[in-house]
């Protein structure tokens, strides 16, 4: 078996068993062991595809010539045992930003993702959480969404590929037309439920999307079993992870099932077994993917030992303007947190929900999350997370409410994921992972803890980025360097444009005034150092 593939591209390789397995999944372990061109060696699982049948799937971001012999926990069939195979990697030369740059990291200074080849990556999510069912149809809704988000410049997308939030495991609105990802009484795992998946992760990675891959919500633990648990992430590992991919372990990993009777106890063994789980992620993954844990709160406090975890996911709550003082808190506390890691706001308000949180929080929402330190931030729609339909809205949770119906043809338009992706595509017009914190730039007092206080983050002699929430006075600029100049522009976050002030003239006293933009909502001041 030989493949040719380039950089960062999936190579697969088929296997078929010669001995009959009553439980393959169960049974039978299959490895494949690659050797290197540097002679380094990786142990790569292989994945039960169906009736005889294992796949392995192989992707690096070096190129070179690459080789393998399988292992197999029954050594006595030759159709799994010590079959052998290269692939041969070449350079990648084109421009699709996964193949060309590789999987996610962490940078140098612990607090920002960058890709394999060291370019620069802040994460502009989206949540799909449900987007495996047929809830979201294959092809066409799901290419219809996944091509919006692709213009909206979002580069993840959460999805679980599990049991899944809001209902109990075998509630029909958690299927896709093969049914479920688990056999009854979770027994095994259904590979054509999979299958399905394949085509949609295939498809978010094509379109240069990374999926943020949730391995199911967390309450199911308990019933699943951690040692159970293990060996469906193991199955995850061994057909997601050549893609890149980031892991995230579960949702709400610590948060008992909505009618338990016993939730401090459950949350208590949710945390221990979670712990377990991401040890073993860790150890199992040959390709070193991202590693998070979607949290109720904070996610180093879901396990025991946060180290474990690559970055951290937050949930900063849902309820408009209310909840902006909690997210700006939440996400100034991880930033400092110990030990340091890039911090991402995995959940906040959807927009919708409640009817509210429109695109004004969401934006504020965003960019918070920026001047706090955040590695990136993850937006949510209220009718996408639960792929509300027309003919067949989502109805209510377990504990009898229901979030809205509005569909998820509907959601995708609101202006808030419009802005956010806007947001993103600002950022990235600066190096964003030098970005420091100037309160003594703005000559007002400004208030951290308050996400209605003008913020200031740049770079000295270089860069002021100046975020007013409610432009209605300017602020005053100070604290500048002697010999430098400045251009200034006002950003407008609504709708990407910019508004040229020209060159900043600073008054005898230190100080520079701008004058009003064209209206008054939240803007963006921006000051670069004239060369």
């Amino acid at each position: 078996m030989k493949l040719i593939t380039t950089q960062n591209g999936v190579a697969e390789f088929m296997l078929s068993a010669q001995t009959t397995y009553t439980d393959p999944y169960n049974e039978v372990d299959v490895d494949a062991v690659f050797t290197y061109p540097d002679g380094s060696t990786r142990q790569v699982p292989a994945y039960w595809c169906g009736d005889n049948r294992w796949r392995i799937r192989f992707s690096a971001d070096t190129p070179g010539a690459y080789s393998f012999s399988t292992v197999c926990s029954n050594p006595a069939d030759p159709g799994l045992h010590d079959q052998t195979g290269s692939v041969e990697i070449h350079p990648y030369t084109g421009t699709h930003p996964l193949r060309k740059h590789g999987r996610l990291q962490v940078g140098h200074s612990g607090r920002h993702f960058i890709q394999s080849d060291g370019a620069p990556f802040f994460w502009v999510g989206d949540t799909w959480w449900m987007g495996f069912t047929d809830r979201l149809a294959w092809p066409e809704e799901f290419q219809m969404l996944t091509a919006d988000r692709v213009r909206k410049h979002f580069n993840v997308i959460q999805i679980v590929a599990g049991p899944l939030p809001d209902m109990d495991v075998w509630d029909p609105r958690g299927q896709n037309a093969a049914g479920f990802p688990f056999q009854a009484d979770f027994a095994g795992i259904n590979p054509a439920w999979f299958d399905l998946a394949d085509l949609k992760v295939a498809h978010l990675v094509d379109a240069g999307l990374i999926p943020c891959i949730v391995g199911m919500w967390g309450y199911y633990l308990l019933r699943i079993g951690i040692k159970d648990v293990q060996r469906f992430w193991r199955y995850l590992i061994a057909r997601y992870g050549a893609y890149p991919v980031v892991w995230c372990l579960a949702g709400e990993a610590a948060m008992p099932y909505y009618l338990s009777d016993t939730p401090e106890e459950d949350a208590v063994k949710q945390r221990e077994g979670w712990t377990e789980v991401a040890r073993y992620v860790r150890n199992m993954d040959p390709f070193h993917n991202l590693i998070t844990i979607h949290p109720t709160q904070k996610g180093r406090e879901m396990v025991a030992d946060p180290s474990l975890l690559d970055f951290e996911m937050l949930q900063t709550g849902h309820g408009g303007y209310a909840v902006l003082p909690n997210h700006t808190a939440m996400v100034r506390e991880a930033v400092a947190a110990s030990p340091t890691m890039p911090v991402v706001p995995a959940e906040g308000t959807y927009e919708g929900i409640f009817g509210g949180s429109w695109q004004d929080v969401q934006r504020q929402s965003f960019h918070l999350s920026v001047l706090c330190g955040a590695a990136g931030h993850t937006y949510g729609a209220n009718g996408i997370w639960q792929m509300n339909t027309t003919d067949r809205p989502y109805g209510p949770s377990p504990h009898g409410r229901c979030w809205g119906h509005t569909p998820w043809k509907e959601a995708m338009h609101f202006n808030g994921a419009t802005q956010v992706g806007l947001g993103g595509q600002f950022v990235h017009r600066f190096p964003w992972w030098e970005l420091a914190a100037h309160p003594e730039w703005i000559k007002e007092p400004s208030d951290p803890a308050n996400p209605g206080s003008v913020r200031c983050v740049g770079i000295s002699q270089r860069l002021r980025v100046i975020y007013i929430p409610l432009l209605w006075d300017p602020p005053t600029v100070c604290g500048f360097e002697p010999a430098i100049a400045y251009r200034a522009y006002y950003h407008d976050p609504c709708t990407g444009t910019d508004h040229d002030l020209g060159a900043v003239t600073i008054t005898a006293d230190g100080t520079w005034k701008p004058p009003f933009p064209p209206e008054v909502h939240d803007w963006i001041l921006v000051l670069e150092s004239i060369e």
